[in-house]
C-alpha cells in the first residue's frame, strides 16, 4: 500500500515535530502494510512554507537513512497545497510541489467556506495539463451539507483523496457519513492517512482497511489504496468510475444541517 497523504518531514508544518518522530511514523507505517509513503508537507502561503529544494534535501536524507537501516519503505515528495490563486505560480517556481515531480496535485480547501475561486483555479490548473486532487472532501463542511459539489468536480476532472479515519468518524458523524456515501457512488480515488503525530492513525488503518472494504470490496480498496497512488508515481492515466450521485436519507440530511 501506498500512503497517500501524510506530514511526516520533521519541523516544517503542523505534523512531525523532529526526527525520531518521523522515524517512529514511518516504522508504525510499515507495521501496517505501507511500503511507501508520499511525504504531502503542507504549503500555506505566508504560514508554512519550505520549498522544493529543501524538502527534496529531507526526502533524500531520510531515504538514506532508512536504506542504511536495511528498511525498505520508499519516500516519495509531495504537497498539499493550499488552494490560492498563486498555486500554479508557487508549482512553476519551485516553491510546492506536485506529487512526486509528476502532473498530479494534491490540494485543500478552507474546511468552513467554499472558496469563490474554486473553479477558476482548478481551470488554471488543468490548463497547465495538470490534475487536481481534492485533500479530504468529506472533511469540509460545504460539502458536508452540498455532497452533491464532489460529483460536480469529478464531472470536471477532479479526483478525490479520502482520510482512512474519516470512515472510523475521527472527524465527526458528519463526516463519517458522508464518507461513507462517497465509497458507495465510487467518488474516491485515493486513500491518505493524514497522518501528523505518532500513536494515532496507523493503529487504527487495519479497522479501517477493514471498514472500507466491507463497503468497496477487496478489489475496489486496493485500487485506492496501491493500484492508483502508483499510477500517480510513475506519471500514469488514471482510468475512473462514472460516479453516482449521493442521495442522503432524511435523517442524514438532518444530521448534516441542524447537528453542531
Amino acid at each position: 500500500m501506498i500512503d497517500f497523504h501524510t506530514h511526516i518531514i520533521p519541523n516544517i508544518d503542523d505534523g512531525s515535530r523532529s526526527i525520531e518522530e518521523t522515524f517512529k511514523l514511518i516504522s508504525e507505517a510499515k507495521e501496517v502494510g505501507f511500503t511507501g509513503i508520499i511525504l504531502t508537507s503542507h504549503y500555506i502561503e505566508n504560514y508554512y512554507e519550505t520549498d522544493v529544494p529543501e524538502r527534496d534535501v529531507w526526502v533524500k536524507a531520510i531515504s538514506d537513512n532508512l536504506k542504511a537501516k536495511g528498511i525498505d519503505t520508499n519516500l516519495y515528495l509531495g504537497n498539499e497545497i493550499y488552494m490560492s490563486n498563486n498555486m500554479m505560480k508557487l508549482l512553476v517556481e519551485g516553491k510546492a510541489s506536485t506529487i512526486n515531480n509528476s502532473s498530479y496535485v494534491l490540494f485543500e480547501m478552507p474546511l468552513n467556506v467554499e472558496p469563490m475561486n474554486l473553479y477558476d483555479v482548478i481551470y488554471s490548473l488543468q490548463e497547465n495539463r495538470l490534475i487536481p486532487i481534492l485533500a479530504h472532501p468529506e472533511r469540509y463542511k460545504f460539502i458536508q451539507k452540498e455532497p452533491e459539489l464532489v460529483y460536480d468536480l469529478i464531472e470536471k476532472g477532479v479526483l478525490m483523496q479520502a482520510n482512512y479515519g474519516s470512515i472510523l468518524g475521527i472527524y465527526g458523524e458528519k463526516a463519517q457519513i458522508i464518507v461513507r456515501k462517497f465509497f458507495e457512488a465510487d467518488m474516491i480515488h485515493f486513500l491518505g492517512t493524514d497522518v501528523h503525530r505518532q500513536n494515532t492513525i496507523y493503529k487504527r488503518v487495519p479497522q479501517a482497511l477493514k471498514a472500507i472494504q466491507e463497503i468497496i470490496g477487496e478489489s475496489k480498496l486496493n485500487e485506492l489504496s496501491t493500484k492508483n497512488p502508483m499510477l500517480v508515481l510513475n506519471n500514469k492515466k488514471i482510468e475512473i468510475e462514472e460516479p453516482d450521485e449521493v442521495v442522503l436519507t432524511l435523517k442524514e440530511k438532518l444530521i448534516m444541517h441542524l447537528k453542531k
